[in-house]
């Protein structure tokens, strides 16, 4: 880009320095837009957009000298990686902007942004009354190119801030620069006239302001502000703003590097002057550069704002107080091991009691006791035993007692592991998540081990009617099941034998399986052995016909299932789509889906998007289950 001056960024390294050039008098055919300094080695950006066309400089009679004294430089065209360079384009989107405007400043983004070098990092900021969209400088100018697209007009013009905030959007490495483009006089901005001076002199950026059409009073102003960064204003209507935008870009493409030792014998002063020749021409330009020998002065560090408020700080100081407060009762009214009639049973189920406790047990695990404890005599009664037999379908050795309290575990970490990187609103989300996980898995592994129940039970009936054949007892027939069937029938079986053992009806412990896995075709074999019990008849018959039309049930189940995965696969696809889609963009655009949970509208939006998803997942569902 053609540059009245210069800026110069700090470069980090062991020697790093600090240069910054004031406006060089020279003519405008070639200007120095960026030095930095590294490692005793002095790099210099050298635009020469303004050489006559079809003209090319030469860059092997590139010569420099400081404050006089020639020293020996090398110069060519800029590669990638070499200089890290910055454009964010700054986009008037007022209500003055519309019509033929708006559409000429999008095709002149788009013309800057095909033609601009891929290593380019460009941002985008466009303003109103208001901010309206930042991006972060990206080398993705495809993201940049669909985001130019989506640009909307509100009423307002406030330049001075928008220059402000696209200065900040910059950052502060490599060489840095606005591309501003308005048609109109600021209006309602904090920022002053001297404000955005500073701010971009500070800054060391460059800003060049594309003029739509003002006035010279509007002008001059512009002027006033990208003359003090070492930019210009640049006057042009709406037919012309593509081709202006692309000569920008061309600049960027066509700049030179020059590079040269830092000389020793310079003071902390010295006056730049960089020459070279093009055609039968020689074009010069020169910089008063000062050497910051002194350290930098410490810089404060931004914290932003907090991810939480004081009332939700406040709020977590009372949770954190309950929980050491249930600790504490824990520790003082728990429990420290089973009772005598419990571990009596536990021996004979053959379990292990954890009732011999050894005086050299931790201290943690008396701790551990003392929860479970705790939380057996908080849950009770119905939802104790519901929840019991939820953990014996799904083959899990926890009780009730130790199931809730590692469930409570798990929601309070993952809502406090939310709270810590992001605030309030993912600790609830993944509070809710820690909440209802458990349960799904615990219904996962039950339906698991459901399926895996029920294609064992033809086989296991067609086992024990041939026992009954040989003269075997029905207890008799279960046992050889046992010993010699597969898991789960296997460990369900020997549980019927344990209880049949201990004074419980052979019917009732089997009845006991039926509704621990939930089986209704196991429930129409109890009802079949119940029915021959009372009435009589041969039982290996009967149970081997109920294996032969089980064995066609579960034939025409699995073909069922077969048939209807496509309409299944369809109803998860469908209703998970949204929800990974809105994922995805919070992470790669959150500043695109932010409006979704933070105005109004967009949180009205979401629930109703959520509440659709639900009903057509919920109908979808339904419509391919098909009970057989």
């Amino acid at each position: 880009m053609t540059r009245h001056g210069f800026r110069v960024a700090a470069a980090t390294g062991v020697a790093a320095v600090t240069l910054w050039a004031h406006p060089a008098a020279a003519a405008d055919e070639i200007n120095i837009d960026h030095v930095e300094s590294t490692d005793g080695n002095v790099s210099v950006l050298v635009a020469v957009d303004g050489l006559p066309a079809g003209v090319t400089p030469d860059v092997g009679g590139v010569t420099v000298s400081v404050d006089g004294e020639a020293v020996t430089a090398e110069a060519k065209a800029i590669e990638a990686g070499e200089i890290e360079r910055t454009t964010i384009l700054t986009i008037d989107a007022s209500n003055s902007m519309n019509g033929d405007r708006i559409a000429a400043a999008k095709a002149a983004a788009h013309a800057f942004l095909e033609s601009a070098p891929p290593d380019v990092r460009i941002g985008l900021l466009t303003f109103s009354g208001t901010v309206q969209d930042t991006i972060a400088p990206t080398t993705d100018h495809e993201s940049i190119a669909a985001a130019v697209d989506t640009i909307t007009l509100d009423k307002g013009t406030r330049v001075y801030d928008a220059m402000v905030q696209s200065v900040n959007l910059a950052g502060t490495d490599g060489a840095r620069s606005l591309l501003v483009l308005s048609d109109g006089a600021d209006t309602g901005s904090e920022a002053a006239v001297q404000d955005t001076v500073d701010a971009a002199t500070d800054a060391r950026v460059i800003v060049d302001v594309v003029s739509l059409d003002q006035s010279p009073k509007h002008e001059a102003v512009l002027t006033e502000i990208s003359s003090a960064s070492g930019g210009k204003v640049i006057a042009a209507d709406a037919s012309a703003l593509s081709e202006v935008f692309k000569a920008q870009a061309d600049a960027l493409a066509s700049q030179l590097l020059v590079t040269f030792p830092a000389p020793q014998t310079v003071g902390e002063e010295a006056s730049l002057d960089v020459t070279l020749t093009a055609g039968d021409t020689t074009y010069s330009d020169s910089a008063f550069v000062s050497l910051g020998s002194a350290a930098e002065a410490p810089r404060s560090v931004d914290l932003g704002e907090p991810l939480v408020n004081r009332g939700a700080m406040l709020l977590g100081a009372v949770a954190l107080a309950l929980g050491l407060a249930g600790v504490l009762a824990v520790v003082l009214l728990g429990n420290r091991g089973p009772s005598d009639s419990e571990r009596r049973i536990s021996a004979y189920f053959g379990q292990s009691t954890g009732g011999k406790r050894s005086k050299e047990m931790p201290a943690h695990q008396g701790l551990v006791d003392s929860a479970v404890h705790m939380t057996a005599k908080v849950v009770k009664g119905d939802f104790e035993s519901r929840v019991a037999t939820k953990l014996a379908g799904a083959g899990s050795a926890l009780t009730p007692a130790e199931w809730l309290l590692i469930h409570a575990g798990v929601a309070v970490g993952m809502g406090f592991v939310g709270f810590v990187f992001r605030g309030g609103a993912l600790a609830v989300f993944l509070t809710i998540l820690g909440v209802l996980a458990p349960w799904v898995y615990l219904k996962f592994r039950h339906s698991k081990r459901l399926a895996a129940f029920n294609a064992q039970l033809a086989e296991t009936l067609t086992l024990m009617a041939g026992g009954l054949s040989a003269g075997l007892s029905l207890p008799q027939a279960v046992d050889t099941v046992v010993r010699e069937g597969q898991e789960p029938m296997a460990s369900e079986l020997r549980r019927v034998l344990v209880e049949q053992r201990l004074g419980v009806d052979i019917e009732d412990a089997l009845d006991g399986v039926s509704h621990r896995m939930e089986s209704q075709d196991f429930g129409w074999v109890v009802m079949a052995i119940r029915i021959q019990r009372e009435v009589g008849g041969n039982l290996a018959e009967l149970l081997t016909t109920v294996a032969d039309t089980i064995r066609e049930r579960e034939y025409l189940r699995r073909q069922v299932k077969v048939l209807s995965a496509e309409g299944r696969i369809s109803a998860w696809v469908l209703g998970a789509l949204p929800i990974v889609m809105f994922l995805y963009m919070l992470m790669v655009r959150p500043d695109f889906v932010r409006p979704l949970y933070t105005e109004p509208m967009g949180l009205v939006l979401g629930a109703a998007a959520v509440g659709l998803i639900c009903a057509g997942f919920f109908i979808m569902s339904r419509l391919v289950r098909i009970e057989v």
